[in-house]
Protein backbone atom coordinates (compact mmCIF):
# COMPACT_ATOMS: atom_id res chain seq x y z
CA UNK A 1 0.00 0.00 0.00
CA UNK A 2 1.35 3.41 -0.96
CA UNK A 3 1.55 6.11 1.68
CA UNK A 4 0.69 9.59 0.49
CA UNK A 5 2.12 12.43 2.59
CA UNK A 6 -0.65 14.38 4.31
CA UNK A 7 1.32 17.63 4.34
CA UNK A 8 0.88 18.46 0.65
CA UNK A 9 -2.88 18.95 0.62
CA UNK A 10 -2.64 20.65 4.01
CA UNK A 11 -0.01 23.08 2.74
CA UNK A 12 -2.06 23.76 -0.37
CA UNK A 13 -5.14 24.44 1.75
CA UNK A 14 -3.17 26.77 4.02
CA UNK A 15 -1.82 28.68 1.03
CA UNK A 16 -5.31 29.06 -0.42
CA UNK A 17 -6.71 30.19 2.94
CA UNK A 18 -3.90 32.74 3.33
CA UNK A 19 -4.54 34.09 -0.18
CA UNK A 20 -8.24 34.58 0.56
CA UNK A 21 -7.53 36.12 3.96
CA UNK A 22 -4.88 38.43 2.50
CA UNK A 23 -7.28 39.65 -0.19
CA UNK A 24 -10.04 40.23 2.39
CA UNK A 25 -7.68 42.20 4.65
CA UNK A 26 -6.43 44.27 1.70
CA UNK A 27 -9.98 45.49 1.01
CA UNK A 28 -10.62 46.76 4.55
CA UNK A 29 -10.69 50.45 5.36
CA UNK A 30 -8.19 49.88 8.19
CA UNK A 31 -5.63 48.40 5.83
CA UNK A 32 -6.14 51.15 3.27
CA UNK A 33 -5.72 53.81 5.96
CA UNK A 34 -2.59 52.05 7.21
CA UNK A 35 -1.21 52.00 3.64
CA UNK A 36 -1.80 55.74 3.26
CA UNK A 37 -0.20 56.53 6.60
CA UNK A 38 2.77 54.26 5.95
CA UNK A 39 3.34 55.49 2.40
CA UNK A 40 3.52 59.08 3.63
CA UNK A 41 6.07 58.06 6.29
CA UNK A 42 8.03 55.37 4.46
CA UNK A 43 8.04 55.12 0.67
CA UNK A 44 9.66 51.66 0.83
CA UNK A 45 6.38 50.16 2.03
CA UNK A 46 4.89 50.86 -1.40
CA UNK A 47 7.59 48.67 -2.96
CA UNK A 48 6.67 45.66 -0.82
CA UNK A 49 4.44 42.91 -2.18
CA UNK A 50 0.86 42.77 -0.94
CA UNK A 51 1.83 39.67 1.02
CA UNK A 52 4.53 41.55 2.93
CA UNK A 53 2.34 44.61 3.42
CA UNK A 54 -0.47 42.55 4.95
CA UNK A 55 1.97 40.72 7.24
CA UNK A 56 3.47 44.03 8.38
CA UNK A 57 0.00 45.50 8.92
CA UNK A 58 -1.07 42.49 10.99
CA UNK A 59 2.14 42.57 13.04
CA UNK A 60 1.78 46.28 13.80
CA UNK A 61 -1.91 45.92 14.59
CA UNK A 62 -1.28 43.03 16.99
CA UNK A 63 1.58 44.90 18.66
CA UNK A 64 -0.72 47.89 19.19
CA UNK A 65 -3.44 45.69 20.63
CA UNK A 66 -0.94 44.01 22.96
CA UNK A 67 -0.31 47.29 24.80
Amino acid sequence: MAIIPASRPYQSDQHQIWDHLKQAIATTSGFRRWQLERSSQDTQVQDLSLDHQVKLYLRETLETLAY
